[in-house]
């Protein structure tokens, strides 16, 4: 049997009686204020907190990113985002092209970079602008940047991995597992291009 608190008969002293009995002892029910929420505690008024959005930094709300900058919509589906317009030669179909690279899922997610996301140290990669070697979405960002450019583009899968040949693919197994197991959802690319050879 449990233990009670109090008698009836027994004085009521503090630390003895329980919170729920010295409420109800008030005058205060749990029905009574689930009916009556005017008798329960004023909630404080919430407000949405104010963020502060960074765009040089990939966030995880793309369609805020793609407006904050100049956007261009092809009526493929692939979306190009110019973040930094270069000033050096300009890519055209052919070239053979140096540039960095962050893959990210359409949700934010981390796929596989040319820089160390730790030590900032990148290792560029050497790309020729050609839909059968490289992927077309890509390509098509890359073509019309001018050196030192940066772009950003969400690539719609029929215009991604389409086939486990093209490139940009990393050379160690697990970033390449990972890479290609995202090959049928829509990737978002941030380039930059280093040189134009």
């Amino acid at each position: 049997m449990a233990p009670h608190f109090h008698d009836k008969g027994s004085p009521i002293t503090e630390g003895k009686l329980p919170r729920r009995s010295f409420l109800q002892f008030m005058g205060f029910s749990p029905i009574l204020l689930c009916i009556c929420p005017t008798v329960a505690a004023p909630m404080p008024e919430m407000k949405d907190p104010e963020v502060t959005r960074t765009v040089s930094v990939l966030i995880y709300d793309y369609n805020f990113a793609f407006e904050a900058y100049r956007t261009f919509k092809l009526p493929n589906g692939l979306r190009i985002q110019e973040i930094i317009e270069g000033e050096g030669p300009e890519a055209h179909k052919g070239d053979m092209v140096e540039v960095n690279y962050v893959c990210r899922r359409s949700n934010g997610y981390f796929v596989h970079s040319t820089v160390d996301q730790f030590s900032g140290e990148s290792k560029p990669i050497t790309l020729p602008l050609d839909e059968n070697q490289i992927i077309e979405g890509l390509e098509e960002v890359l073509i019309g940047m001018r050196v030192g450019g940066k772009r950003r583009a969400l690539i719609p899968p029929s215009l991604g991995y389409i086939n486990e040949n093209l490139k940009p693919v990393p050379e160690e197994f697990g970033p390449r597992r990972s890479l290609l197991s995202h090959a049928n959802e829509s990737l978002v690319f941030e380039v930059q291009l280093l040189k134009v050879i």
